[in-house]
């Protein structure tokens, strides 16, 4: 029989179980494990910010554990390897098979690009583009910086991009270039037929049966979902959302219920399970598809949660790198994770509990010393802040050291950001809620 309702834990459980979460960590993680873990999530977010460990290395780490990340560099990296970057969500490792869905993207970003606001950067451009164009033809994959020289002019934010990585990434987001893995992080460009397989982009369905597709893909991955929830994962507008989940709903894919305590109308998937009991222990990725919509993880696991990089030091609360901490079916509290790789210690900053829930410190300690061991560290280093941090400390076995204050400082925070350059990325690409954009709300 279907479910009509569902109450509040119920849905965290479905949603958790649909992430990937609930199940026994392998005794080891393949590729093809991997490849499983990312088709079930669908894309792996990508930041460079690098304080603990890259943001697309810990979707994986949650679910599976400990695992080589050469294995997944060779899945993501590699100009050969079977996934590909686009703005999937933000920018994003997606299965190299799933680029045509984003193939209308490419069109709505080279309309908008087009538009009055836009169009003089695109014009400024043109001249580059074309020799960019030629370039990669007659020398292949290469990132930006084989091709940027002092000569060119940097303009605009404080990255200081020039016309060629402006030239780059409207070629990337129009689907004139596509991504040919990295090079020490940064994103290698190619032009789409030295490196996909003839044909693929011109396959792509049309935009309807696409944003169809993606909103199926969206509902599975989180098992029960509003629509704003559902548009979110892939950045879609609200209006094709809906259009698309009443298809679905009327082709049995999409089950509507009601969620105790949600005020939006909601849907399950058809192959959602809705498990009793859920056993879990992970830190989380900011950028993790279980709080990356700061709204969801509000109203699902009463998590309130901003990510503080950006946030002077003096006003932040919980620190500068939060990880929130999940033990079974709840958000219990959240960590500020350093790897000091030069001292081999991992540091925890600070370590807060949630009010009203209980975080079970032996069971984080478990999952810090099994990070500590995946960033191959040998010491773990607890702060004297945060409401956790003596209990933590505690079952670590190790005494609290004093909180520093220049790890919050301007120094600390230009040195971890240094490396960031994808804030660029996201700045040059943020989807405009008249293009292509969900524009959610719930």
């Amino acid at each position: 029989m279907p479910r009509s309702t569902l109450s509040a834990a119920e849905a965290r459980r479905v949603a958790l179980v649909a992430q990937g979460f609930g199940r026994p960590l392998p005794d080891s993680v393949t590729t093809r494990t991997l490849n499983a873990g990312i088709q079930r999530l669908g894309l792996l977010q990508i930041d460079s910010v690098n304080v603990f460990e890259r943001s697309h290395y810990l979707p994986l780490f949650a679910r599976l554990g400990a695992y080589d990340k050469a294995l997944l560099d060779g899945l993501t990296m590699t100009r050969r390897g079977p996934h590909v970057e686009y703005w999937a969500h933000e920018a994003a490792f997606v299965p190299r098979a799933d680029l045509p869905l984003f193939r209308w993207k490419m069109d709505a970003y080279r309309r908008r690009d087009a538009g009055p606001t836009r169009i003089e950067g695109v014009e400024r451009t043109a001249a580059v583009r074309r020799e960019l164009h030629a370039l990669l033809r007659a020398q292949g994959p290469m990132p930006a910086s084989a091709v940027e020289h002092e000569s060119n002019v940097r303009r605009g934010p404080w990255w200081g991009w020039s016309d060629v990585k402006l030239g780059l990434e409207q070629m990337f987001r129009w689907g004139d270039a596509v991504s040919a893995g990295r090079s020490g992080f940064e994103r290698v460009y190619a032009l789409p037929d030295q490196v996909l397989p003839p044909g693929l982009l011109e396959s792509a369905p049309e935009r309807p049966d696409a944003i169809r597709e993606l909103v199926a893909r969206a509902a599975r991955a989180l098992g029960v979902g509003t629509r704003a929830d559902i548009a979110d994962y892939h950045r879609l507008r609200s209006d094709d959302t809906a259009t698309a989940v009443a298809e679905l709903q009327d082709a049995g894919v999409l089950l509507p219920v009601r969620v105790e305590g949600w005020r939006e109308p909601a849907w399950l998937h058809v192959d959602a399970r809705v498990p009793r009991t859920v056993t879990a222990d992970a830190v989380l990725s900011p950028f993790d598809p279980v709080v990356w919509f700061r709204r969801r993880a509000e109203r699902m696991y009463g998590f309130h949660y901003r990510i503080e990089i950006y946030t002077p030091a003096p006003k932040r609360v919980f620190g500068y790198y939060v990880l929130p901490v999940l033990q079974d079916d709840a958000l219990v509290g959240r960590v500020d994770l350093k790897s000091d790789r030069q001292r081999g210690v991992l540091r925890v900053r600070t370590a807060w509990q949630e009010p009203g829930a209980t975080l079970d410190a032996e069971r984080l300690a478990v999952t810090l010393r099994r990070a500590a061991a995946w960033q191959g560290l040998d010491g773990i280093e607890v702060t004297d802040r945060g409401t956790a941090a003596a209990r933590v400390a505690g079952a670590l076995g190790v005494p609290l050291v004093p909180h520093v204050p220049a790890d919050d400082g301007p120094a600390a925070d230009a040195a971890d950001a240094a490396d960031s350059a994808d804030a660029a990325d996201r700045a040059a690409a943020a989807d405009p809620a008249d293009v292509v954009s969900a524009g959610t709300a719930d």
